[in-house]
């Protein structure tokens, strides 16, 4: 599997977040805004409501575009198969029906891309698999949280 492309699905993915994002937020904030929204009643908070969204949906594009800088400034280096597993690796995980793919990144956990028909999930090192990966090499063994003993197939 070619890390640069995982790296580059990553980004496009994390490019076309952050502008659904700030769509969502501007389209939020014209309804907060809008004449219509104006409170009827001490109970109408439609406008407020409206204002909330807009301000999770603006701090949700802001932490998007930060982390695509920071996947833009990884570096896309090869790891030997003696070292360790740290950020910016392609880890493949065997279990004995199945394989797993995950890419250890700063940040946007849980982020999935396809690349030939595989699903390579983003996880930081402070989650809890990544808890269990960083520091491992290929070949050894790790106990996922579920409590499944998996191997570390590769390491790029």
């Amino acid at each position: 599997m070619n890390k640069q492309e995982v790296l580059n699905l990553i980004v496009a993915k994390l490019i076309d977040d952050a502008k659904l994002y700030l769509r969502a937020a501007r389209s939020a904030q014209f309804e907060a805004t809008d004449e219509q929204s104006k409170a009827e009643n001490k109970y109408d908070t439609r406008g407020l409501e409206a204002s909330y969204l807009a301000r999770g949906q603006s701090r949700q594009a802001a932490e998007t575009e930060q982390a695509l800088a920071q996947f833009q400034a990884l570096p896309c280096r090869p790891f030997a198969p003696a070292e360790p597993i740290d950020i910016g690796a392609l880890v493949e995980l065997k279990g004995p029906r199945d394989k797993a793919y995950y890419f250890v990144g700063p940040s946007m956990g849980g982020t999935e891309v396809m690349l030939d028909g595989h699903e390579i999930t983003v996880i930081t090192p402070q989650s809890p698999l990544g808890q269990q990966l960083v520091g491992h090499k290929t070949g050894d063994k790790v106990k996922l949280p579920s409590g499944q003993d998996r191997r570390i197939a590769s390491v790029e």
